[in-house]
């Protein structure tokens, strides 16, 4: 079992990690190619929109962004015909078949109602409003995210017909972009390729590269699988209250490290009773991460041995790893930092705590201050995490960092996944690397 950390002097944050819910919303509306957003903001909330489309690499030509743009005398005056004007801008350049109308900060000041706004002004515009109010008062990126998912529920379309006999295996995959993985849509790939080769059909992605037409056919699915441990679960809740489609996968870690992918891979295989199926895959999974560490890491791995690591993490990647480090690296894991606030994932990362016999101490939605001075007071060989606590562990002389989730100062030109086998080889091979440059002289001149 796991103990939290307390911390004096702390009533406000420090470097907070994670954006704000305006970001969150950008994230989900980005992932969808038919819908436009604008923005009820000052002008800087604008880079706030652009952050959430460069999670998706979207190109500045294909994004559908209208922002009015707000000055001193809007948060004094007021600007509701500003809004509409640009709503009715938007309409005419974007020509989306959605158009959300997000108020942020500067609209929960004034006290715009954006809602009846969008009604009273709907008549007059081609694409379907959808008014939000995503102010940073009101959470943050995580909880942006799922306002944007729940927001897309009323264009599910219902099935005509209740399925009768057998199952369609076709599922929904929900929020991939959840993920401190640099390359994270390399994740996307690996399961929606694994599925393919198990005659799964991927029916809706909320939301990466997908159409309109796709999220009103959801319905059709079979199954939900949520790619997150942060988030999603309203939203998989509701689908199942609404539509009947029930979440998979849900009650165990990610496939993250070389136990985790066999045992994720049997649940999904048990659910649609393909068991003949999977084994093949798991068998040449399990082959390759062996050939592979015998040939070329046998040598490395036991320098981790004992090695005693802080992991700062989201819930996502941070619950799988650590059976990976504990269980197949033999490292400790001396404290759990995670990004969010994980309410309704907890109890899998208890279980999984209990299950491997271990009980780090453990702080949930860390901002950088809980971060350093966890690092500070804690007496730990190595750090798990991003760019941002491998600053902080030279800082405070802890000579190993791991630079392995995002943001991070590595230059990413190939997608790599960080689930699955090959997953596990592609984080190893980061974790490797910066072992080595940890004990390289930086008095040599190159």
């Amino acid at each position: 079992m796991s103990a939290g950390i307390t911390f004096e002097n702390c009533d406000h944050s420090k470097d907070p990690i994670v954006g704000c819910a305006l970001e969150g919303i950008a994230t989900v509306v980005a992932g969808i190619k038919d819908v436009s957003i604008v923005i009820h903001s000052p002008q800087g909330c604008a880079s706030t929109v652009a952050a959430g489309y460069d999670t998706h690499e979207v190109d500045f030509t294909k994004r559908k962004v209208g922002c009015t743009r707000l000055f001193e005398s809007d948060i004094v005056m007021g600007a509701s015909e500003k809004l509409k004007e640009m709503i009715k801008q938007a309409d005419d350049s974007f020509n989306a078949k959605v158009m959300f109308v997000v108020g942020t900060c500067a609209a929960d000041i004034i006290g715009e109602d954006i809602q009846g706004l969008c009604h009273n002004i709907q008549p007059q515009i081609k694409a379907k409003l959808v008014p939000l109010l995503a102010g940073g008062f009101r959470g943050d990126t995580y909880t942006g995210i799922d306002m944007g998912l729940e927001a897309l529920l009323p264009f599910i379309k219902k099935r005509l017909s209740k399925r009768k006999g057998k199952k369609p295996r076709i599922v929904n995959i929900i929020a991939p972009q959840a993920n401190l993985n640099p390359t994270w849509w390399a994740d996307l790939k690996w399961l929606t390729e694994t599925l393919k080769s198990l005659k799964i059909r991927v029916q809706t992605v909320f939301s990466h590269n997908t159409s309109f037409e796709e999220v009103e056919q959801a319905a059709t699915a079979s199954a939900n699988i949520l790619l997150s441990h942060d988030i999603g679960y309203k939203f998989a809740r509701k689908m199942e209250e609404i539509h009947q489609i029930p979440l998979i996968l849900a009650d165990i870690p990610l496939p993250v490290g070389l136990n985790n992918t066999t045992r994720w891979l049997k649940a999904l295989a048990a659910h649609f009773n393909i068991a003949e199926k999977v084994e093949p895959i798991i068998k040449q999974g399990e082959e390759m991460v062996v050939d592979t560490l015998r040939r070329r890491a046998l040598m490395i791995i036991p320098r981790y041995r004992n090695c005693r690591v802080a992991v700062s993490a989201d819930g996502t990647l941070g619950i799988g790893l650590m059976r990976m480090l504990f269980s197949e690296l033999e490292m400790i894991p001396e404290v759990l930092l995670f990004r969010s606030a994980m309410t309704e994932s907890r109890k899998i990362l208890e279980r999984e705590l209990q299950s491997l016999g271990i009980s780090p101490r453990v702080v949930f939605s860390a901002d950088g201050y809980q971060i350093k001075r966890t690092l500070e007071e804690f007496n730990v060989d190595a750090v798990v995490g991003s760019a941002w606590e491998k600053y902080m562990a030279e800082e405070l002389g802890i000579k190993i960092a791991f630079d392995v989730f995002s943001p991070t100062n590595r230059e990413s030109y190939l997608d790599k996944p960080y689930l699955g086998y090959e997953g596990m080889i592609n984080m190893m091979e980061v974790i490797a690397n910066d072992w080595e440059r940890a004990f390289r002289s930086k008095e040599i001149h190159r």
